[in-house]
């Protein structure tokens, strides 16, 4: 099982970045895909979520309208679109998947990518 980021980087605030999560290894359209961050001296936290079934979403209070998840189940990619990045969007980004089956549950994380937010 693989998760790997990618597109993060250094952008000024008001900017835009795209991240992408590659996946192999799972059955992907299966799963329910997340995107987490974790800033410095800070406890890693939920951005923004899109389940597998109904394909609703859930989002941080701070990104709601900034920030968009997606998925392509074609080719086993999750997206996180952020526009109007802020220097407090500045952490490192995690993919998360996690998946259900009977009583139990699978969960897989990403490496992370850094986001950089500054002038």
């Amino acid at each position: 099982v693989q998760l790997v980021e990618s597109g993060g980087g250094l952008v000024q605030p008001g900017g835009s970045l795209r991240l992408s999560c590659a996946a192999s290894g799972f059955r992907f359209s299966h799963y329910d895909m997340s995107w987490y961050r974790q800033a410095p001296g800070r406890e890693r936290e939920l951005v923004a979520r899109l389940f597998s079934s109904s394909r609703s979403t859930n989002y941080l209070d701070s990104v709601e309208g900034r920030f968009a998840i997606s998925r392509d189940n074609a080719n086993n990619i999750l997206y996180l679109q952020m526009d109007s990045l802020k220097p407090d969007d500045t952490a490192v980004y995690y993919c998360n998947a996690i998946g259900y089956a009977g009583s139990g549950s699978s969960e897989y994380w990403g490496q992370g990518t850094q986001v950089t937010v500054s002038s």
